[in-house]
């Protein structure tokens, strides 16, 4: 199984509606990927205060590598993360990704 880690630093303009439009969008994609087991977002709490820029985020939990994949090829996955790439502060800088293996 993999955890799918994403934390996003979303420029300021944005409200928090604007924020978990984008992100309740990827869990969309879950009917169409086989393998994409569970998906969650929400603001960083950061209670130990180590990453106050990255202030959202989600996990995607996924059966296997080649779920992963068909779920980063998606066309709605694609479009999405063109959507928040734009939005976030530097594009891809703004976004990191940790994939895990559990």
């Amino acid at each position: 199984m993999l955890k799918h880690c994403v934390f996003v630093d979303f420029q300021p303009q944005y409200t928090q509606e604007e924020r978990d439009a984008v992100l309740a969008g990827f869990a969309e994609v879950a009917a169409d990927v086989p393998g994409m087991l569970d998906y969650c977002f929400g603001p960083n709490l950061d209670f130990e205060n180590k990453s106050p820029a990255y202030r959202d985020g989600f996990v995607v939990t996924f059966e296997n590598r080649d779920a992963l994949l068909a779920y980063a090829n998606h066309p709605h996955h694609m479009a999405l993360g063109a959507r928040m790439v734009a939005m976030c502060n530097g594009g891809y800088d703004g976004i990191i990704v940790f994939d895990l293996s559990v």
